[in-house]
């Protein structure tokens, strides 16, 4: 039929693309960048906030992460005792606007891969997969960020980045951008893979298959030093308890790191061969 896009005999049922998000996933083991950054944001207007609560909100945008964080009640009630006001957007603007060039700095110190990145890439390229990624960092953030992953291999073939778009996390709007730029479709035959609920929303909504990433990532919130500095039952703990958070979004699976990734692509091509699709 004119027009019309053949498909070799089983690429259909074939996986296509995996779209990665950046910290705590494939760079800056734990997340640590941004943690630094919000803490100090809040301290420089007079409300001290504490990782845990910095935390909280990781995944969403930086600026709804503003905004979440100005509207958690200790917080909120600490924002109204020194500025006799209620946190409000206006504030998530001023502070947005401070916190991106604190933010690019940060990440410079939080670069390096986590283990495992370049060689399940590499896999992933052997299969004719196409790479994406999604982040809640901003362009002039990650203007910062790319070139130094690019330096030590990490090249996605696209990037989607917070205020790309009218909506972002934990709306698929993002994901809807990486199939355009992937030119991969349906979204059966994509996975999505993050370290937070809001990340892993945003690919599940969309109607992917969906990684959650435990031990590397914001819910663990450990350096690799001190991850590898524990003993198999601590680190069996903080696992369990990283992957607890994750539960929340309803992964098709979690695993502690992206090293483990190549198990679950063949796991999920399997089902796929069988006729499963992501729930």
């Amino acid at each position: 039929m004119a027009g019309e896009t053949l498909q070799a005999p089983g690429q259909a049922q074939a996986l296509a693309a995996v779209v990665f998000d950046w910290a705590g996933t494939v760079v800056d083991f734990g997340s640590l960048a941004p943690m630094g950054a919000f803490v100090r944001l809040f301290e420089r207007h007079g409300v001290p906030i504490d990782i845990d609560e910095a935390r909280a909100p990781m995944g969403l945008p930086k600026w709804h992460h503003i905004l979440a964080l100005g509207r958690q009640p200790r917080i909120k009630a600490a924002w109204r005792a020194v500025h006799g006001r209620e946190f409000d957007e206006r504030d998530a603007d001023r502070l947005h606007e401070e916190f991106t060039p604190m933010s690019a700095e940060a990440v410079i110190g939080h670069a390096e891969l986590i283990p495992g990145t370049l060689e399940t890439l590499a896999w992933l390229r052997e299969r004719g997969l196409r790479i994406g990624s999604t982040t809640g960092y901003t362009r002039p953030i990650m203007a910062v960020l790319a070139p130094l992953a690019a330096a030590q291999g990490f090249v996605p073939d696209s990037l989607v980045c917070a205020g790309d778009l009218s909506e972002n996390r934990p709306s698929p709007m993002g994901m809807y951008r990486s199939f355009l730029d992937l030119g991969v479709w349906p979204a059966w035959r994509v996975v999505k893979v993050d370290d937070t609920v809001p990340g892993l929303l945003e690919g599940r909504h969309a109607g992917c298959w969906t990684v959650g990433i435990a031990a590397s990532g914001n819910a663990c919130g450990l350096t690799l030093a001190q991850w590898q500095a524990l003993d198999d039952e601590a680190r069996e703990a903080r696992s369990l308890q990283a992957r607890r958070q994750l539960e929340e979004a309803e992964p098709d699976f979690i695993i502690d790191s992206v090293a483990e990734l190549p198990s679950v692509i063949r796991t999920i091509d399997r089902w796929l061969a069988d006729g499963a699709r992501p729930i």
